[in-house]
């Protein structure tokens, strides 16, 4: 499943080819969004935005488009007019005069009145997104310390979306290394220097592979996600089993933890 960088990536993609266009055409798969179609010609879309996972197209007059990939859900862009042959099942397209914007395969998509959309039954599980600016250290070091999320092991929390949305699985990774923590310690155990050191890399991690535009070539990983030039986001441990630590030259592991694989050093993350 994509992470917050590669869902944030796709919504500047996404943007960069339609927003502020009219739309000549929209066509949806599910039924219940067929109603739609005629009125959304001629109108612009103004944003496509993140939060998490989910992705958010907002029109201007008021309805917002709401998505999630899952596993196999995946956004492209083409050419108006023919719709290319991918193999896969068509599931919304919107068009303008240059360029369509064409989601496959996803079974997560809704159409909700913007002013509502804190009301939906998964956006408003959310917690703060990673990759919004706005969010501090400080306010993910206090999160750390809430109750709901004090007692729970590291390996499973950083998976929880209600924690913080957009963290994922090889994020989860790279972050507990960056910090230098283990992942089978809680939020109640570290001391407050560890919680600050956290609550850093929870912020800098994420944010570092958004900003390189991609992953250096990586086993497992989808080739959208991935970037041959050099600034690519580069892991350290994750996907990494039995090479040396960057850090100090012992040899990273791998452990099925909370039903994921996780890549750590276990001399370096106390």
């Amino acid at each position: 499943m994509p992470e917050g960088p590669e869902i944030r990536r796709t919504a500047d993609q996404l943007a960069a080819a339609v927003v502020g266009r009219p739309l000549t055409a929209a066509w949806f798969h599910f039924p219940e969004l067929k109603r739609y179609q005629r009125d959304l010609v001629g109108r612009r879309i103004t944003a496509i935005a993140p939060h998490g996972k989910a992705l958010l197209t907002h029109f201007e007059h008021g309805l917002t488009l709401y998505s999630h990939n899952q596993l196999y859900g995946v956004w492209t862009i083409a050419p108006a007019g023919p719709r290319p042959d991918s193999g896969r099942s068509l599931r919304v397209a919107l068009e303008t005069e240059a360029s369509a914007i064409l989601l496959y395969s996803a079974s997560e998509v809704q159409m909700w009145k913007t002013a509502e959309l804190e009301r939906h039954p998964f956006l408003s599980k959310l917690g703060p997104d990673v990759l919004d600016p706005a969010l501090k250290p400080a306010a993910v070091a206090k999160r750390l310390q809430e109750p709901r999320f004090a007692g729970r092991s590291l390996v499973a929390l950083l998976l929880d979306q209600a924690f913080l949305a957009g963290m994922g699985n090889y994020l989860r990774s790279e972050v507990l290394f960056t910090a230098g923590i283990a992942p089978q310690r809680r939020p109640a155990d570290l001391s407050a220097v560890e919680r600050q050191r956290l609550a850093k890399a929870l912020l800098d991690v994420p944010r570092a592979s958004y900003r390189t535009r991609g992953i250096e070539p990586a086993a497992g990983m989808r080739s959208d996600y991935l970037t041959d030039t050099p600034a690519g986001f580069r892991f350290q441990v994750f996907d990494r089993e039995g090479q040396p630590c960057p850090r100090c030259g012992d040899l990273v592991v791998r452990h099925e933890l909370g039903g994921r694989r996780l890549y750590w050093c276990p001399l370096c993350q106390r």
